[in-house]
C-alpha cells in the first residue's frame, strides 16, 4: 500500500479508481464504497484508492466543536490494507482546501491522480461549502472522462447507517448495536500507565488507559471487553468511570484482564466492547463492590472471545 500527502508524481502513471468520503469508523456503509473500488480498479487493470481527510473538516472549521472521531488514522490504514486498497491519500484540509470549488476538485482529482472512475456515496457532498452534489458529478463526468459508482446506503433497523448514528449509540452505551453497523466490535487503544491501584488491593488488578482524548468513549458503565495484548486476545472487564465508590473524580478506563499476569506498563493495548455489563454504580460499602466485580467476572467468563 501507499499513503501519500503531496506527493502525486508516484501514482501518476497508473490509472486509478479512487472511493471518496472521511470514513470515520469505517463502517459497513463505507466498505460498500471500499469493495466497489477495489472490484473496478481489478476489472479496468488499475489500482484503487481512497481520498480521505488526516484531521476531520468539521474540527479544522470550528476548533471548539465538540466532535468525537470513531478511528484514528493509523487504525484506518491498516483496514483499508486488509480490505485490498493500494494507496490512500490522507488529505490535509486548511484554508486553501476550504476554498476549492466543487469542479476545481474534481479536475484536481483527474489530472494531479490520474483518476478514471469515481466512486461515491449517496449523499456525496464536496468542494467550497459543500455545494457540489451527485447531480454535479455526473455533470461533470462527460467533461472529465471518469467512471461514476453511487452507492446506496446501508441501512440497518430501517435507518441510514452513518458515523453519527453510530456516535450516538455509543454515547449511549449500546456498543453491540454499534458494533453491528461497523461490523466489528468498537475499539479504542492506548498506554497503559500507573493509576491509583484500588483495583489490584481489592484483588481486581486493572489496566489503566491513556487514551486518545478525540475519540470517542461508549458511556459510563461496564462493559465485557475483548483486549489485545502483544497480538494476543484475552478477555476483560472494562470500567469507564470516575470510580465513584472510592471516591474517584476524573473518568478513566480501566479494564481488568482475565487469566493474565503480565507487567504491561508502557505497552500499547486494543480494548474491544463487546457487550454492556451495567451502569456505573456508587455502592455501600467496599464489599459490595468486591461481590459486584466477582459477578461481572463471573459474566465475563460465560462470553465467548469474538475478536481473533
Amino acid at each position: 500500500m501507499v499513503i501519500i500527502e503531496n506527493n502525486f508524481e508516484d501514482i501518476k502513471t497508473y490509472k486509478n479508481y479512487i472511493a471518496l468520503g472521511s470514513f470515520d469508523g469505517l463502517h459497513i456503509g463505507h466498505l460498500s464504497l471500499i469493495d466497489k473500488v477495489t472490484k473496478i480498479a481489478k476489472k479496468n487493470n488499475g489500482k484503487s484508492m481512497v481520498f480521505t481527510f488526516k484531521n476531520h473538516p468539521r474540527k479544522f472549521i470550528n476548533p471548539n466543536n465538540t466532535l468525537k472521531l470513531l478511528m484514528e488514522n493509523d487504525d484506518k490504514v491498516k483496514i483499508l490494507e486488509d480490505k485490498g486498497i493500494d494507496i490512500i491519500y490522507f488529505a490535509n484540509f486548511n484554508k486553501e482546501f476550504m476554498k476549492i470549488t466543487p469542479e476545481e476538485f474534481i479536475k484536481f482529482l483527474c489530472v494531479n491522480l490520474n483518476v478514471k472512475g469515481i466512486v461515491v456515496g449517496f449523499n456525496y457532498k464536496f468542494g467550497y461549502k459543500n455545494s457540489g452534489d451527485i447531480k454535479l458529478l455526473k455533470e461533470l463526468q462527460k467533461k472529465h472522462g471518469y467512471e461514476l459508482h453511487i452507492m446506496d446506503s446501508c441501512t440497518y433497523k430501517d435507518e441510514v447507517i452513518s458515523s453519527t448514528r453510530i456516535r450516538k449509540e455509543l454515547e449511549e452505551g449500546n456498543v453491540l448495536e454499534a458494533s453491528i453497523m461497523l461490523n466489528r466490535p468498537y475499539f479504542i487503544k492506548g498506554e497503559i500507565v500507573h493509576g491509583r491501584q484500588f483495583g489490584r488491593m481489592m484483588g481486581f488488578p486493572t489496566a489503566n488507559l491513556k487514551y486518545n482524548k478525540d475519540i470517542i468513549l461508549p458511556k459510563i458503565g461496564v462493559y465485557y471487553t475483548n483486549v489485545e495484548v502483544n497480538n494476543k486476545i484475552y478477555k476483560g472487564i472494562t470500567n469507564i468511570g470516575n470510580n465513584p465508590t472510592v471516591n474517584g473524580k476524573d473518568i478513566t478506563v480501566e479494564t481488568n484482564i482475565l487469566d493474565f499476569n503480565e507487567d504491561i506498563y508502557g505497552n500499547i493495548i486494543k480494548v474491544y466492547f463487546v457487550k454492556k455489563i451495567r451502569d456505573q454504580k456508587k455502592f455501600d460499602s467496599i464489599d459490595d463492590l468486591k461481590k459486584e466485580l466477582k459477578n461481572n467476572k463471573s459474566f465475563a467468563e460465560k462470553e465467548e472471545k469474538i475478536v481473533k
